[in-house]
């Protein structure tokens, strides 16, 4: 049952000022935030679409493209996703919310160099006022997210109606799809000598050494040698709790320690770390850490080159099939196990349209014909770390055309699920529409709403 709310005047408040000891000037008038609406549970504020339309903004979305009332829809909408979730015991955890937050800080933090700059930036006068504005934030959005994936889940679609979408759309109003091209790939990862590890492994402890037997500062010690770009600045400060998307071993080793305790040296797939964890939170931890990297030698980064014109000689023979040799010699545990080939991110489909394309995989391959191979091609690791190698092969190439059911099934499948969902959204919205205590501010009644807020 929809809990029974008593009705909200909605209206703006306006003030009224004079400059002082002049009384013949006209009053200058002062909009204060005032509610706009009022969906269940939640209001909504003017500036709350102020700050949605700041946000667009920001992300590049000019403010002649969406109007304020489209914006006002679309926070409407999110918060009667909210409050049915609530209703319907869709709840998120606190501890998920924070996490998420902590995650945010530490991102803006990185990126402007100080969390001072983050406080100003903003316009929140404390740490503490912006973790809370942002929790009622994630909170919201988290809330609405899990509502509208609970609506969707359980949605598909038969091949017949699959058929019966794409037989309704008129043959001239049929997507054409852009040129796509299939790719695999063989990487070699240059690998450190046991002497460089050794190396690594006996600063880490030297560093230990200093911290729990000197007195040393573990912040200072990451600021100066740590080579983790994401916590470096900060003095390798993270918050975390185990569904934080850190690597297995390391979140292993940080949920194994006390408060206090430092651990020995251990490896993951950036190299060796050492973590201090500084307080145990249920379950969160804060903690310190610090990243060193074994040095990759020049002896071994031309063996790794060396090892793969072997294989592209044996490939190009004949000797050797692609995805064969993927399996038996690859380093990147993603895409040996399948031959090499490489997933798109945006569908996990092996296909790669030219068009959406990641500038650095096209110019990788955009010179390569159906079936060739590469020489080896050297690439640089974004966050610092060591280059690999790797040979590329275009396995499949695809002309741009207009949408054909039989050869693109999957991605027609892809949009008729899509109208499905968009339909079934569309009629939750619609029904919960009515039994939802919803209020409109009057100076936007007269907006044209996507949906039937104001229930005519």
């Amino acid at each position: 049952m929809i809990k029974a709310i008593q009705p909200i005047v909605l209206t703006f408040l306006v003030m009224t000022s004079y400059a002082i000891g002049q009384d013949t000037a006209p009053p200058k008038r002062i909009k204060v935030d005032g509610v706009v609406a009022v969906i269940g549970d939640y209001v909504i504020l003017e500036s709350d679409i102020d700050k949605l339309s700041i946000d667009l903004e920001n992300q590049g979305v000019s403010k002649e493209e969406i109007t304020n009332c489209q914006l006002m829809g679309k926070l409407m909408e999110d918060r009667l996703y909210a409050h049915h979730a609530i209703q319907d015991s869709l709840l998120v955890a606190d501890d998920q919310v924070n996490a998420m937050i902590e995650n945010q800080v530490q991102q803006l933090t990185a990126q402007v160099g100080s969390i001072e700059k983050v406080l100003k930036f903003y316009k929140k006068p404390d740490l503490q006022s912006f973790k809370d504005e942002l929790f009622e934030i994630n909170k919201l959005r988290m809330l609405a997210d899990k509502m509208r994936n609970d609506i969707i889940t359980d949605i598909e679609v038969t091949p017949e109606e699959v058929r019966q979408f794409f037989n309704s759309i008129p043959e001239e109003e049929r997507p054409v799809f852009g040129a796509e091209l299939e790719i695999s790939q063989i990487v070699k990862q240059p690998k450190p000598t046991e002497e460089d590890k050794q190396k690594v492994i006996q600063r880490l402890e030297q560093i230990k050494q200093d911290v729990e037997v000197s007195g040393s500062s573990f912040s200072v010690k990451a600021i100066l040698y740590s080579q983790d770009p994401g916590s470096k600045s900060n003095g390798g400060a993270y918050t975390m709790d185990k569904q934080t998307p850190f690597v297995k071993e390391f979140k292993d080793v940080a949920f194994s320690l006390k408060e206090g305790e430092i651990s020995d040296p251990f490896e993951t797939d950036f190299g060796y770390h050492i973590i201090l964890v500084e307080r145990i939170r249920g379950q969160e931890v804060d903690l310190r850490h610090i990243l060193i990297a074994p040095e990759i030698d020049n002896d071994a980064v031309e063996r790794a080159k060396n090892q793969l014109d072997s294989v592209r000689t044996e490939i190009a023979a004949n000797r050797l099939d692609f995805a064969e040799a993927a399996r038996l010699f690859s380093d990147e545990k993603e895409t040996k196990f399948d031959g090499g080939v490489l997933r798109n991110p945006a569908d996990f489909s092996a296909r790669f349209e030219l068009t959406k394309m990641d500038p650095t995989l096209y110019n990788q391959i955009s010179r390569l014909k159906e079936g060739e191979i590469s020489y080896p091609i050297v690439e640089r690791d974004p966050q610092g770390g060591p280059s690999k190698y790797k040979i590329m092969k275009v396995t499949n190439r695809y002309d741009e055309h207009k949408a054909d059911f039989a050869r693109d099934y999957m991605k027609i499948q892809e949009l008729a699920l899509s109208d499905k969902q968009l339909k079934t959204i569309e009629e939750w919205i619609d029904e919960r529409i009515q039994d939802t205590f919803i209020q409109i501010n009057e100076s936007k009644a007269d907006c044209d709403f996507a949906n039937n807020w104001v229930k005519e």
